[in-house]
């Protein structure tokens, strides 16, 4: 019996990649307009919820426990699985290196608090739940992400934008792999716990060795720069996006992966791209044409 999936925020980053995978893997999937649908019509029935719902970080403190309310609400009714993507804000600003599911999270910013405090309701409600946790995003298009809209912006002209220290590791998840890792979860579901809390390792990378592998897929050398934060400290107190920027700059100041063990327990069979052929696809649309795309070595 064909499965279905509803897709919340499906022209987001994560819900854009979660409807290509589970279309792919034969899933019937069914999408919401926030605007016009209602939810218990568009949730009747289905296996699984993907709670890909985007909001701008000032309107988190506010709309993230009034909808996800509504989602758990739903779900418990209908006896439908919940995926998040997860991130790892609640760890605060004392974050260990290793981040797995026992990671206690002790949020240091309001952004953290409210991550944390969502996912305790899913667990307290006892709503079927698979937090799929992942580092920063790697798209393949524009976004507004960080890797697309500060660190390659200037690739074509052979410059590279680092938000910190080059030598201190950093997670990413690119996206297309990341939503094939939640269908693997999905599928699997009935022999979960009612809440698993799944870190999704993908790649871990210096500010170094993110600049060697782009030089590699562009084929020419790049220039790095520091991305300058004195501007985003001095106008925070008057923009929401230049606090909530500066509250998170921890993230690049501290090294970071998240453990994949749980994940390979739970999906062995699912494997992840290569550094270089994430980065070729999440860079393509800043490079120049001239630099070749035929050139890239995107199985290294």
């Amino acid at each position: 019996m064909q499965q279905t999936v509803l897709i919340l925020g499906a022209t987001g980053r994560f819900g854009r990649h979660a409807s290509n995978a589970f279309a792919q893997a034969g899933w019937d999937v069914r999408t919401f307009n926030r605007a016009t649908d209602n939810l218990w019509d568009a949730a009747w029935g289905a296996d699984v919820i993907v709670n890909a719902w985007h909001m701008a970080p000032q309107d988190w403190a506010d709309q993230v426990p009034k909808l996800h309310a509504q989602v758990r609400e739903v779900a418990l009714a209908s006896g439908a699985t919940v995926i998040i993507p997860g991130n790892i804000y609640g760890y605060g600003d004392t974050m260990p290196e290793r981040l797995s599911a026992d990671t206690p999270q002790l949020p240091s910013t309001g952004y953290g608090e409210v991550r944390k405090d969502m996912e305790a309701a899913y667990r307290r409600d006892g709503v079927r739940t698979i937090i799929l946790r992942a580092g920063d995003f790697l798209d393949d298009e524009p976004s507004g992400n960080w890797f697309d809209k500060v660190m390659t912006a200037r690739l074509s002209k052979g410059i590279f934008v680092y938000p910190g220290p080059t030598d201190v590791s950093h997670a990413w998840a690119f996206l297309p792999d990341m939503a094939r890792a939640a269908v693997a979860l999905a599928e699997k579901r009935h022999d979960l716990q009612t809440f698993e809390d799944v870190p999704y390792p993908g790649l871990t990378l210096t500010g170094q060795q993110m600049r060697e592998v782009l030089e590699r897929v562009t084929g020419e050398p790049l220039r790095t720069r520091r991305f300058p934060w004195l501007p985003i400290r001095l106008t925070a107190p008057f923009l929401h996006l230049s606090r909530y920027l500066s509250a998170m700059k921890y993230l690049w100041d501290r090294p970071h992966h998240l453990d994949g063990a749980r994940l390979a327990e739970l999906a062995p069979e699912h494997r992840d791209s290569s550094a270089a052929s994430a980065l070729a696809a999440a860079a393509k649309p800043q490079i120049h044409p001239d630099q070749g795309m035929a050139r890239q070595t995107a199985t290294g």
